[in-house]
């Protein structure tokens, strides 16, 4: 199965680490400079220009992405939820 994580990009289910809110997470020292340190060598995906809801953390071709996503992290997480409940 696989998550749509905004416009045109969708990633296996089975690859997602984590799905974080991003409002939540930058009271978070640590969290803002981990994800400052990943855009600068490379490991963020800016889905769109539109302000940032969540962030998902993947692992894709044995390499941690951060795909930066519009979408709120809740519905994000119902949406992986579904795929669950249906099998």
């Amino acid at each position: 199965m696989f998550l749509h994580l905004g416009e045109n990009i969708v990633i296996p289910v089975k690859d997602i680490i984590g799905i974080f809110d991003i409002e939540s997470t930058m009271y978070s020292a640590d969290t803002s400079q981990f994800l400052r340190m990943a855009e600068e060598d490379g490991f963020v995906e800016r889905i769109t220009n539109d302000k940032a809801k969540s962030f998902v953390l993947a692992e894709v071709d044995k390499k941690s992405k951060i795909f930066l996503s519009p979408i709120s992290s809740s519905t994000l997480q119902k949406r992986t939820e579904t795929f669950y409940y249906d099998a």
